[in-house]
């Protein structure tokens, strides 16, 4: 198995995390950030949310990240009508075997794309449950597992749209972090014109990635180290949403081990063995805001769940940075952290 015990090793893997964000960013033009998060979730084993208003490209970004690496890929368009056993598969009585045979739905790919989810019923929604947080689906008491590496990306109109559901909280939960991707910059916009006003740029998408490669990329993430004192300020800052004067819900603890997953994946494409708490606090928004719920007078104070977030980073004590060392590995000299005053935002 490859680790960050071997600096060859991880070079090897840095190039292949960098050759997907290039193939990503070439079609995504001008949102290097929206794509470096795409990938950090795909590599944390979590999944990943888009949000924004119609035509800034957050089905084409799910779609590209998937054609960028070889792995199965299915689409799934949410409906109003759409059932749950069209995304988990159905069991069907074979005359001539005379016994039931199931028929795998869309959810058995290795990259899951869930078009508009909140436009499909809760119930519907909530077929991706078991998947998402388990990997796995059971259909008539039997257990199928699903492909490694898994992911649904999935996106969503705001709720304020006609025709839509807020999805439920168990539903936001398992989304690892969300994004949104926003309007374009003119210049990118200029560009946008150029590369797609012609030929659809995913035509001509060749994979850059194969999905061993990614297994060994998620094998690489899971070796990062992470300080005691790095893990206490993750859990400080998810502590802190939980009693906040301006929410109704804080995070979860899964909240919690989605942060922590997601600063070691950083941590790994920035061609370190080593979170630091810059990883966690960069994260802390994606991660935790989509998750909270307002009180009612902080929605009549039109206070956002992100304003939240970043007031309780400005609060939040965070330790101080570590030692700079040279050849850091895994497990031989990881950085420690000096009872050094703490550092605000």
């Amino acid at each position: 198995m490859t680790t960050y015990d071997d600096r060859a090793s991880l070079t090897d893997l840095t190039a292949t995390a960098e050759r997907v964000r290039s193939s990503v960013e070439g079609v995504i033009e001008g949102k290097p950030e929206v794509v470096r998060l795409s990938l950090t979730v795909l590599l944390a084993e979590g999944h990943l949310l888009i949000e924004d208003v119609p035509g800034v490209g957050k089905t084409m970004l799910a779609k590209t990240l998937a054609r960028s690496i070889d792995c199965s890929v299915r689409r799934i368009q949410f409906t109003p009508d759409l059932l749950p056993s069209d995304i988990t598969g159905v069991s069907i009585w074979d005359q001539q075997r005379r016994d039931f045979e199931f028929k795998p739905g869309a959810i058995f790919a290795q990259i899951v794309i869930g078009d508009e989810i909140n436009r499909a019923s809760p119930k519907t929604q909530s077929a991706l449950l078991e998947s998402m947080e388990e990997r796995q689906v059971t259909i008539d008491g039997q257990t199928y597992e699903l492909p490694s590496p898994f992911m649904v990306v999935a996106t969503q109109n705001p709720v304020e749209m006609e025709g839509t559901y807020p999805l439920p909280e168990a539903q936001r939960d398992r989304f690892m972090a969300r994004v949104s991707i926003g309007y374009p910059s003119a210049e990118a916009e200029l560009q946008m014109l150029d590369v797609h006003g012609g030929v659809n740029p995913l035509d001509d998408l060749q994979p850059v990635a194969h999905a061993h490669d990614i297994v060994k990329l998620i094998d690489a993430v899971r070796t990062v180290h992470v300080a005691d004192p790095v893990r206490r300020y993750a859990v400080d800052l998810v502590a802190a949403t939980r009693t906040h004067p301006d929410l109704r819900l804080g995070a979860s603890p899964r909240a919690t081990l989605h942060l922590l997953r997601a600063a070691k994946a950083s941590a790994a494409l920035s061609g370190r063995d080593y979170a630091l708490p810059d990883d966690v606090q960069a994260l802390a928004v994606a991660v935790l805001a989509h998750r909270l719920l307002p009180t009612a007078q902080a929605q009549l104070n039109r206070r956002t769940a992100e304003q939240v977030v970043l007031e309780i980073l400005q609060h939040t004590a965070i330790p101080a940075a570590p030692q700079q060392q040279s050849g850091l590995t895994m497990g031989r000299g990881a950085p420690t952290f000096g009872q050094q005053p703490p550092r605000r935002l």
